[in-house]
């Protein structure tokens, strides 16, 4: 998803999942949830037309805006040319190494924790870019994101929800979630035909998990099939098991766990103990 309001018009991109945020009135709820102080570093994804960004730079903030469409590069840096606190990269989000990013900006940044992130993507790009977001979490205090309502709904699934999945369990470990609103289609240009929803996510500070790579494997291989119990779902995952000399009954066993469970109905800490059992 993206934002629109520019001297020149760069029609949206189907091939790149573009949408623009166009409703003043939803604009200005994000920078309110964002709450931007001046010479706060902001980090925006998907810049687009600068409808965001423009409210951002006005509020005083350093902007650091990464846009992936080398169409729209010229009509940013056309917009804000005068702007001393903003900064454009011109980069796909999905390759950045933000720690990397920060320490070649313009701006002094003394402390990276300090930084907010805002973001409006793609649909076709959300997980993969929540996961590498949770991958270098360090380098925010704080991200508000907009995603399709669906996957916010599943970010922010409580145990026992039907919601609850891979995604759901991998927020849960390492960030504080709270979902702020939802936006309707009418709100873009193009429309798209479902409703988006505005989730903020801040670092936990203390996360106790040794192997993440492993947890990952874990929490997938757990929802792999998700009318299936957990036992069943980890006897097919031979990638971790071979790991261990248990088999997923004896690891299930250990953890104090009933195999018939299905993920959805484990918690976080019980997650904790399985990946507990398998290091």
């Amino acid at each position: 998803m993206r934002d629109e309001k520019s001297r020149k018009t760069v029609f949206a991109k189907k091939s790149f999942g573009q949408n623009f945020l166009i409703d003043q009135n939803y604009i200005n709820k994000i920078v309110s949830a964002l709450n931007p102080n001046k010479d706060e570093i902001i980090v925006e994804i998907g810049a687009g037309r600068g409808a965001l960004t423009e409210k951002l730079v006005e509020s005083g903030a350093r902007v650091l805006a990464i846009e992936f469409d080398r169409d729209l590069i010229p009509v940013l840096r056309e917009k804000f040319q005068s702007a001393e606190n903003f900064e454009l990269i011109q980069q796909d989000a999905l390759k950045i190494d933000f720690g990397q990013l920060i320490e070649n900006s313009k701006f002094q940044i003394p402390n990276s924790k300090s930084l907010k992130l805002v973001a409006n993507l793609p649909y076709y790009i959300s997980t993969a870019i929540l996961q590498k977001l949770i991958e270098q979490r360090a380098a925010f205090s704080e991200m508000i994101l907009m995603f399709q309502r669906e996957v916010v709904e599943r970010i922010t699934a409580r145990t026992m929800s039907g919601e609850r999945g891979f995604l759901t369990v991998l927020v849960e470990a390492y960030l504080k979630s709270e979902k702020l609103f939802d936006v309707p289609p009418g709100a873009f240009r193009p429309a798209p035909k479902i409703w988006s929803s505005i989730v903020r996510l801040k670092p936990k500070e203390t996360v106790e998990i040794e192997d993440e790579n492993l947890f990952r494997e874990l929490i997938s291989a757990g929802f792999a099939q998700r009318r299936k119990t957990i036992l069943n779902n980890l006897k097919n995952a031979s990638q971790i098991l071979n790991k261990k000399a248990f088999d997923a009954e004896t690891i299930l066993r250990l953890s104090g766990i009933d195999a018939k469970r299905r993920a959805e109905t484990l918690t976080l800490e019980e997650w904790k103990k399985l990946l507990k059992t398998l290091s």
